[in-house]
């Protein structure tokens, strides 16, 4: 008998567990099936009865007159409505379906539902595909709402943003779809939605934007327009934002193309065409740009689109101040203010936008000269600053460093930059030498600046325009260009007083706004401003650049007709021209500028500039506009002065320049005497020389006398002299002086030459005209560093203006300025200039040994 092998204990039972669990889960799963397709139907049917059931209650909305939104703005105290915003009836004409051409229906298919014909009123797969997108870029990018969804939404929903209002939606929608045909829903869509500029429905749109009231007049580009404009009205008008309109526009002709109902001909002839107004679409009124931007900012910052401000009969309290607001759209009517009509009888245009510094809250603005609602509003237009950049690209961030003062030595001499592809001229074509900050801000001089970023690089320029809000190209910016307003993509009116109210509010800026709060029509509060402010620069940055653009606006600035009876300050610039035989004119004109109250930043320009259309005003428009708009918005409003915040010290200034220094060789002594006028008894006198054989000047001798023999001259040679006062407080330098140059005769009487720069053994006995002359009673030397001397570049005929070159000659580069241990004037060429009126006079009073005379040299070391 057959031994059986025995099983191992429990493998029945293991085995009968294993096959137990599986027809336990497939009868738990099919049960689980079966429950979920009961509860689907049942939610299902749940959604299309409470859909039927909202159809039938509110079907009558469709032929509802909506409530206006009213606008207010503050007036002696009180709210004052300044504007309405609502749909007239007489802006919405239907349009029976077989009167919209097929292509244009596909327009509207291609872009906002291309399974129109295919889905029941809910596109489930387009839905999905929504998720999946969203999901993969972490941030809501692509929609899923059909045409049939858009209508219920528009027809029978608000925007409040609940859990259920998505739900809500799907099922007016599926009842929507069994309830009516494919034509009908197209039909009511297109006669309900609204197209931007009081334009409701697609026949009402046709007229405003093409001026065509027969929609089979429309080409495919005008239908790809309209189409575009559902998305995002006030964003992609044509008149508003003709660039961005094209923009979208493409995009339509590009799905159109992808699915079939256009050839990739039609689509490039489609794209490529400008838009141009028709005469029809003119719609003035008071107060257009700023209910313009109110309306952008609604969609914005609290996500309220144009349709809904029209019906909803919201509340909204602005920051608009109405005496400002009129007065300025009073000034923009006055035609002598502004440059004279070109030939064609185009107008120049200008934007001016007005901001409280204190606030951030917007005062008035406007966007053109006869600015049409809903037009192309300039106050956003990009366009090149030109030298009204310099505070933002250059001083800004030179402050800011705390290496720089508004007093600090800038070199102002014809360079080349950028290893020479780089050569800036000033607008006069002349050079200023050594000159302060404060000069060059003022007399807005282009060649200190550059020369300035170059020493911080153009990064510092560009960080500190991103801390005031202006975003510059990182890599196409990144260049010298920017010191003088050379931009990529330019910056707006807006961006600009946005930017300068930093300056003007000791460094804390607000987040531009024009929307206090939005009420319902119970006055229940929907949305309101919640107040954004960031100390974005220094204190002292703010106060230093304050003080340099008020000297803009004082005599002798560029910027005086901006100047009224309050404190001013505030930065010109022009942007020239690059069309030949017309060079000297320019191509775009500024000022930005503040009171202690108030910002504003006025343009003025073509929009499209030609050889026919340019500026040759000059930025003295834009500071009249600013003039007049400011005094008479301002009147009645106490005078207050620009507050100097307790910690910031006052700049100190430098010296005055000296252009009188005269040297005469003195035979009898074997000596050079030198003399020049004092600067007063708190200042001193670095004295530099420069052998013809060495590369750069030396420090002689730091003295406060201003007659010096420098008895350590070599036979033959030739030497040249300049002067640096130095201000004994703040032991800042002034600019140099004036250069001399002096021959020495050959002699054998004198010293066998020395090296370069070493004293040669004259003897001599000490007089008051010495190398080392004492210190005035009751005064101290101040201790220095041995300066590296600068050359003759930019030498002057003693008695010119102090530090400043004649035309034609080529200043020396200055020193680096606020840069304590390196206070020294650059090297260069010697200039070529002689003695002065006092050339040949006789021999000094006495002269040290070059013993006497080098132990009394004073030290030069830096306290600073």
């Amino acid at each position: 008998m057959a031994k059986q092998t025995a099983k191992p204990q429990g493998s029945n039972k293991s085995s009968k567990k294993k096959r137990f669990s599986v027809r336990k889960f497939l009868f738990g799963t099919v049960i689980a099936a079966i429950l979920a397709v009961i509860c689907a139907m049942g939610v299902y049917l749940v959604i299309i009865m409470s859909g039927y059931r909202i159809l039938e209650q509110n079907i009558d909305k469709i032929n509802t007159t909506a409530e206006s939104t009213l606008i207010y703005a503050q007036e002696n105290g009180k709210d004052v409505e300044i504007s309405k915003i609502y749909k007239s009836g007489q802006n919405r004409e239907s349009v029976s379906i077989k009167d919209v051409p097929e292509r244009l229906q596909q327009a509207f298919i291609a872009t906002e539902d291309r399974r129109f014909e295919q889905h029941a009123g809910v596109d489930f797969w387009a839905i999905g595909r929504a998720l999946v997108t969203d999901v993969m870029h972490m941030s809501a990018v692509e929609g899923g709402s059909t045409i049939t969804q858009q209508l219920a939404k528009n027809v029978f929903l608000s925007s409040e943003k609940t859990a259920f209002r998505k739900g809500t939606e799907m099922a007016i929608a599926f009842a929507l779809d069994e309830k009516y045909t494919k034509d009908e829903i197209m039909e009511k869509y297109l006669n309900r939605i609204f197209f931007g500029s009081n334009a409701d429905g697609i026949k009402a749109a046709a007229k405003v934007y093409f001026g065509k009231s027969n929609l089979n007049d429309l080409k495919l580009w005008e239908m790809a327009t309209l189409a575009a404009l559902p998305k995002a009205p006030s964003r992609y008008s044509p008149l508003a934002n003709p660039d961005l309109s094209k923009e979208r526009r493409g995009v339509v002709l590009k799905l159109m193309a992808d699915q079939g109902y256009i050839t990739e001909a039609e689509r490039a002839e489609a794209a490529a065409v400008d838009y141009v107004p028709p005469a029809s679409a003119q719609n003035t009124k008071d107060y257009a740009t700023f209910v313009d931007y109110v309306v952008n900012e609604a969609e914005d910052m609290y996500g309220i689109n144009e349709d809904e401000l029209m019906t909803k009969g919201y509340r909204i309290y602005t920051t608009m101040n109405p005496k400002a607001q009129k007065t300025l759209e009073q000034t923009y009517t006055n035609a002598s203010l502004f440059q004279k009509d070109a030939a064609d009888g185009q107008k120049i245009q200008s934007s001016m936008v007005i901001i409280d510094n204190k606030t951030g809250g917007l005062v008035a603005m406007i966007g053109g000269r006869d600015y049409q609602a809903r037009g192309f509003s300039r106050v956003y237009s990009k366009r090149q600053p030109g030298s009204s950049f310099k505070p933002i690209a250059v001083y800004g961030p030179a402050l800011e460093s705390g290496n720089y003062t508004p007093y600090s030595l800038l070199d102002d001499t014809q360079t080349s930059f950028a290893n020479g592809t780089y050569s800036p001229r000033n607008f006069d074509r002349t050079t200023h030498g050594q000159v302060t900050m404060f000069e060059a801000v003022k007399k807005s001089y282009n060649l200190a600046p550059v020369w300035l970023l170059d020493q911080m690089g153009p990064k510092a320029g560009i960080d500190f325009a991103a801390k005031l809000g202006i975003k510059l190209n990182a890599q196409k910016d990144r260049n010298l260009a920017i010191a003088l307003g050379g931009l990529t993509d330019g910056v707006s009116p807006l961006d600009m007083a946005t930017a300068y109210t930093a300056f003007a509010n000791q460094g804390v800026q607000n987040k531009t706004h024009a929307i206090l709060k939005i009420t319902d029509t119970q006055g229940k509060e929907i949305e309101s401003y919640k107040p954004e402010k960031k100390q974005v620069i220094s204190p002292k940055t703010a106060y230093y650049m304050t003080l340099l653009l008020q000297g803009v606006t004082d005599t002798g600035g560029t910027g005086t007709k901006a100047k009224f009876n309050r404190p001013v300050a505030g930065k010109t610039g022009t942007t020239g021209l690059d069309i030949k035989g017309i060079e000297k004119y320019d191509r775009d004109v500024w000022f930005v500028g503040y009171t202690p109250e108030w910002t504003a930043a006025v343009w003025e320009g073509f929009d499209k500039v030609d050889a026919k259309h340019y500026v040759t005003i000059g930025s003295g428009s834009p500071s009249a506009i600013f003039k007049e708009v400011m005094s008479k918005s301002l009147e009645g409003v106490p005078v207050t002065n620009f507050a100097k915040p307790d910690s910031v010290p006052e700049p100190t200034q430098p010296p005055s320049g000296i252009s009188d220094l005269a040297a005469v060789y003195v035979p009898e002594t074997k000596s050079v005497k030198l003399n020049w006028s004092s600067q007063g008894d708190k200042v001193a006198y670095k004295l530099y020389r420069k052998g013809a054989k060495e590369t750069e000047a030396k420090l002689l001798i730091q003295a406060q006398n201003t007659e010096v023999n420098d008895t350590t001259v070599n036979s033959g040679e030739t030497y040249q002299y300049y002067v640096v006062p130095v201000n004994l407080d703040s032991n800042q330098d002034g600019a140099q002086s004036n250069v001399v140059n002096v021959d020495i005769p050959k002699d054998d009487a004198l010293a066998s030459p020395t090296p370069s720069g070493s004293p040669s053994p004259s003897p001599g006995v000490p007089g008051k005209d010495s190398m080392s002359p004492s210190p005035s009673p009751g005064t101290k030397p101040t201790p220095g560093n041995t300066g590296k001397p600068g050359d003759g570049k930019g030498s002057q005929t003693p008695g010119g203006t102090g530090g400043s070159p004649s035309p034609g000659q080529n200043p020396g580069q200055s020193p680096s300025p606020g840069t304590p241990p390196d206070n020294k004037p650059a090297q260069g060429n010697p200039g070529q200039t002689t003695g002065g009126k006092d050339a040949g006079a006789g021999a000094t009073q006495g002269a040290l040994s070059p013993t006497d005379a080098l132990s009394n040299l004073q030290p030069i070391t830096n306290t600073q």
